[in-house]
């Protein structure tokens, strides 16, 4: 046991220093199962571990994903969906903040990634606004809350990850997802509608489109209605596994975009390149982690810290409330991934021994990493956005961002209250 608690902190320390998070776990993972048992059992049971990983069904949704999000973001798929939610909603006070939380829900249901879909949105939504004489904090800030939905509406890098972490059905996940990612996305539309009541000079009224104009600008989201329809629409009628629907959406995005004319052989040797380099850093860092579950369990650190949350007394949902606490503070200086990877093999199984559902507890956890993306002082979101916004104080952000941490905390409470919500899809399909 103190052989995992020194690794733990080792973890943290680390990647606190900047280290890259797939040498620290693999680094400390190494040294502690060498301690535990011995360095030629610690260097077998790591190529076996990555053999086990590489070869696992259910770990190739992971590229199929990532491709299928980076040939949507490079066709201009995402700036026909915005051009499509401003002409119904940009006439509207707020409203192109409205139609941009739109696009974001609706690029990253086929993204999964939520810096994607915050530096996707930034290039298409934020110079309109702008130009409509929207504030640069709000302008930004909703965008940056519109990212986080990418990782809970499915299809979820997020969610896929923990499923593998936690050995928990990634179909029944991203299932699960969908009621509580609608939920967000209808309270960060009343976050918007609330500041454009106090503050309407920071949200004034766009030009209104005749209803020829909004017809018209449907024709260019098929691809998009295409994909999630099948994706989505396989899931929830058990066609098809996860896996087959992330090889499927691949595969798909890739035709659509040929025969959209938006995907010349350059840009697709591009994507393919991109896709290759992120599935090689989250594999490493995949890799990482399931090290780090086995240190975890052969010292037996993941016993003692269900025997000490005994000791307390905590049990129900007081434990969870106080995981999420741990996870809500940890989400102020670590980005979501980093949080998941180190602590979910940690808490998981001392909430199964508690007897919660771990897809309910999934969703509740991307919940707290969604938040954790938006808060400061290291809301990696907001960051994303920096980069892509140079000119726009962080500070200014942070600000605007106060409404959407707001809702995002009541559906916080309102999915630990109600586990329903998450699970009632799951349980009829």
């Amino acid at each position: 046991m103190t052989v995992g608690f020194i690794s733990m902190a080792a973890v943290i320390l680390l990647a606190f220093l900047r280290v890259p998070l797939g040498i620290a776990l693999m680094t400390v993972s190494l040294a502690g199962l060498a301690y535990i048992t011995s360095l030629t059992t610690a260097l077998t049971l790591f190529p076996l571990t990555v053999s086990e990983a590489v070869l696992s069904y259910d770990l190739a949704v992971v590229p199929m994903f990532i491709l299928m999000g980076n040939v949507i973001s490079r066709t201009g798929i995402a700036q026909d969906l915005f051009r499509a939610a401003y002409a119904y909603l940009g006439s509207v006070r707020g409203g192109l903040s409205l139609a941009t939380m739109v696009s974001c829900a609706g690029f990253g249901s086929v993204c999964g990634s939520s810096y994607a879909t915050a530096a996707t949105m930034a290039k298409v939504a934020y110079p309109s606004m702008r130009r409509y004489g929207y504030s640069d904090s709000l302008a930004s800030a909703t965008i940056a809350a519109g990212g986080t939905l990418g990782i809970l509406i499915p299809p979820s890098i997020i969610m896929v990850i923990y499923g593998i972490i936690t050995q928990t059905n990634t179909g029944d996940l991203f299932i699960a997802g969908v009621l509580p990612g609608l939920l967000g996305l209808t309270l960060y539309i009343a976050a918007i509608l609330f500041v454009a009541w106090r503050r309407p000079e920071e949200a004034p009224k766009g030009a209104r489109s005749s209803w020829a104009e909004r017809h018209a600008s449907l024709k260019g989201i098929w691809p998009f209605v295409f994909l999630f329809g099948l994706i989505i629409g396989g899931l929830y009628g058990k066609l098809f596994t996860a896996t087959e629907a992330a090889g499927i959406g691949a595969g798909m995005s890739v035709i659509v975009s040929f025969l959209h004319g938006r995907l010349s052989l350059k840009v697709l040797r591009t994507v393919i390149l991109e896709t290759a380099y992120t599935s090689i850093s989250l594999y490493v860092v995949l890799f990482g982690a399931m090290m780090l579950s086995k240190l975890l369990t052969m010292s037996g650190l993941s016993v003692g810290i269900l025997d000490l949350v005994n000791s307390f007394g905590l049990t129900g949902f007081a434990l969870i409330i106080a995981i999420l606490v741990v996870f809500l503070v940890l989400g102020c200086v670590k980005d979501s991934l980093a949080i998941i990877l180190i602590f979910v093999p940690l808490f998981a199984p001392v909430v199964a021994a508690q007897g919660f559902d771990l897809v309910w507890f999934g969703i509740i956890v991307v919940v707290v990493t969604e938040i954790a993306l938006i808060t400061p002082p290291v809301g990696m979101n907001v960051f994303v956005l920096k980069a892509v916004l140079p000119d726009v104080p962080v500070l200014r952000i942070f600000k605007r961002l106060v409404p959407f941490i707001a809702v995002d905390v009541i559906r916080l409470g309102l999915l630990v209250a109600f586990p329903a919500i998450s699970l009632w899809l799951v349980s009829h399909l």
